[in-house]
This record gives C-alpha cells, sequence and structure tokens, in this order.
C-alpha cells in the first residue's frame, strides 16, 4: 500500500460569544483539521481497499494532536467531536469511509479514550465542496446540548485525485443551548450514549 501522501493541511478555529442572545463569560471554541491527500484509488475501482485504514492511522493521530494544539487547550476541555472526508469525483464514496477508524480512534485516543462514537459524514465532490461535519458529545451520545456541525471545505480541493478528511472538535455545549435532554454534568459514560 503506497504512503498517505499530504498535499495540505487547513486549521481553523472559531470563537462564538453569542448567536443574538446574552454574550456568554466563556466563548464556545469550534476547531476543524483538514488534510488534503492523494487518493490512491483513484480512477479505477479496486477491491481490497481497507489496508489503506492503517495507513491513514499515523495521519489522523497527528490531525487529531494539531487540532487539539491549535484549540489552546488541554483534552479534558474538549467535549464535542465529529470527522468527515470529500472523495474527489475520480474516487467513490466508499474511499471516504476508510476515514471512519482511523480519524475516530485517533481523536479518542489524544481525549483520552472517550466513549461516545464519533459521528461522520461523507461524499464525493469537487474542488471547493463543503461538508457539514456533525459534532455530538465525546462521552454520551444523547446529550442534545452538544448536537452541532462544522462547515469544512478547501477553495482548491479535493482534486479528482484527492480526498479531503476531517476531525472537528468542540470545547462544549452551543452557546445558547437549551433545547432540555440529558445534561452534560449528568453523563455516566459508560455506553457512550448516556
Amino acid at each position: 500500500m503506497p504512503d498517505v501522501k499530504v498535499r495540505k493541511f487547513l486549521v481553523s478555529i472559531e470563537d462564538v460569544f453569542h448567536e443574538g442572545g446574552p454574550v456568554a463569560a466563556m466563548p464556545y471554541r469550534r476547531g476543524a483539521v483538514l488534510a488534503v491527500i492523494e487518493n490512491p484509488f483513484a480512477g479505477a475501482y479496486h477491491e481490497n481497499i481497507q489496508p489503506f485504514m492503517g495507513d491513514l492511522k499515523p495521519l489522523g493521530l497527528l490531525m487529531a494532536q494539531k487540532l487539539l494544539k491549535a484549540l489552546g487547550c488541554e483534552a479534558a476541555a474538549i467535549e464535542g467531536y465529529g470527522k468527515g472526508a470529500i472523495v474527489g469525483e475520480a474516487g467513490e464514496i466508499e474511499h471516504a469511509a476508510l476515514w471512519h477508524a482511523p480519524g475516530g480512534y485517533a481523536m479518542r485516543d489524544v481525549l483520552g479514550g472517550a466513549k461516545a462514537i464519533v459521528p461522520s459524514t461523507k461524499k464525493v465532490g469537487g474542488p471547493g465542496a463543503r461538508l457539514d461535519v456533525p459534532v455530538t458529545h465525546i462521552n454520551a451520545s444523547y446529550v442534545r446540548s452538544h448536537f452541532d456541525a462544522i462547515e469544512v471545505g478547501v477553495t482548491d480541493a479535493p482534486r479528482a485525485n484527492e480526498m479531503v478528511v476531517a476531525l472537528v472538535m468542540t470545547t462544549g455545549p452551543r452557546v445558547h443551548a437549551r433545547a432540555g435532554g440529558l445534561d452534560a454534568r449528568d453523563v455516566k459514560g459508560e455506553d457512550g450514549l448516556r
């Protein structure tokens, strides 16, 4: 299997102070890290693509560490996460699915063994394609206050033979969360749901 070839990284951080309501004492911080990589399967059908997931593991770990550093906080401050991928038009949606395990497990490891499944999305698209990456609480998927999405994309990617892989993290609930449900303070963290 070929080495993962990275063309570029993009990191973005967003601080949300309010959404029209009162200004938060501590802003809701959201961040994303994206890597534009060559898709070794572009242009032809390949039956055995699973080994590439192993090749992507170091990239996932590097990206999770890079994002945590950019957010400027300790792992304990991260409360939400998600992942996604955009495959260029010479690839197929299944190539994006190869990011599920390497991206998700990397974030869970960097964050100290988070319990909840890392939500994910994927699509095929061309340069400038945007992707809404879902976000949930890192230890309990039923915490409504942390349901969110972060739109990501790269202006010149993915080219036909590329993929854009993304990881996102947040530092808490939406800035004016008030839709009820399980409170983050009440999470047991046993099953990844509650």
